[in-house]
C-alpha cells in the first residue's frame, strides 16, 4: 500500500477519533475535536497531490478517497444533527445525493470502470469541511461561554452556511449525474 492510500485509511481512523472527542463535554475537547478534524482534511488534499505527483495513483484510491471523505463528513453532521444543531433534513439531502452518487459508482464498477471525484465534488468536499469547520468553531465559542448573548447569531449563521452547503451538494450530484448519465442510462 502506498504513502497515498495510508493516508486516505488514516482519515477513516480519525473520523472516528474525532467523533469521539465530538461528544465529549467542554470546549476543550471541541477544540481537539476541530484540531483532528483539520487533521483529516489536510490528509484528504496531500493523498491526492501525493498520488499524482509520484505516479502512483490506484483503483483503490480512487474508490476510497470519497468513501473516507463521506465517513468523515457524514459522522460529523449525523453528530450535529444528535447534538440538535443542524436539521435533520439537511443530512437526509447529503446522505440522499450521496447514495445515488455511490449507486453510479457500484454499477460503474460492474462495468469495470472506476469513476473518480469531479470538480463539482471537490467543491462540495470543501464546502462540507468549511461548514464542518465552523460548526466546530461555534460549538467551542458555545461551550467556553464566551459571547453566550450571540448565541442565537451563531446558530442563525449556521443554519445559512448549511443551506449553502446543501445547495452545492446537491449541484454537483447533478453535475456528477450529467456527467456520467451514460452509466446509469445502459449507454456504457
Amino acid at each position: 500500500m502506498n504513502l497515498a492510500n495510508k493516508l486516505t485509511i488514516s482519515r477513516i481512523v480519525l473520523a472516528g477519533i474525532f467523533i469521539l472527542f465530538l461528544f465529549i463535554r467542554g470546549a476543550g475537547a471541541k477544540f481537539f475535536a476541530l484540531a483532528i478534524f483539520l487533521a483529516a482534511c489536510i490528509t484528504d488534499y496531500y493523498d491526492g497531490l501525493l498520488a499524482r505527483k509520484t505516479s502512483s495513483v490506484t483503483e483503490f484510491g480512487k474508490l476510497m478517497d470519497p468513501i473516507a471523505d463521506k465517513i468523515l463528513i457524514l459522522g460529523a453532521f449525523l453528530a450535529f444533527v444528535e447534538m440538535k444543531i443542524i436539521p435533520a433534513w439537511m443530512v437526509i439531502v447529503i446522505i440522499a445525493r450521496d447514495l445515488v452518487i455511490t449507486g453510479i459508482r457500484v454499477v460503474a464498477l460492474s462495468k469495470k470502470k472506476v469513476l473518480s471525484a469531479d470538480i463539482a465534488g471537490k467543491h462540495k468536499t470543501v464546502s462540507q469541511m468549511v461548514a464542518v469547520s465552523s460548526i466546530l468553531v461555534f460549538l467551542i465559542i458555545r461551550d467556553s461561554g464566551v459571547a453566550f448573548q450571540y448565541i442565537g447569531y451563531y446558530s442563525k449563521g449556521v443554519y445559512a452556511l448549511m443551506l449553502i452547503t446543501v445547495l452545492m451538494t446537491l449541484a454537483s450530484g447533478i453535475s456528477y449525474m450529467m456527467r456520467n448519465k451514460y452509466i446509469f442510462m445502459g449507454e456504457g
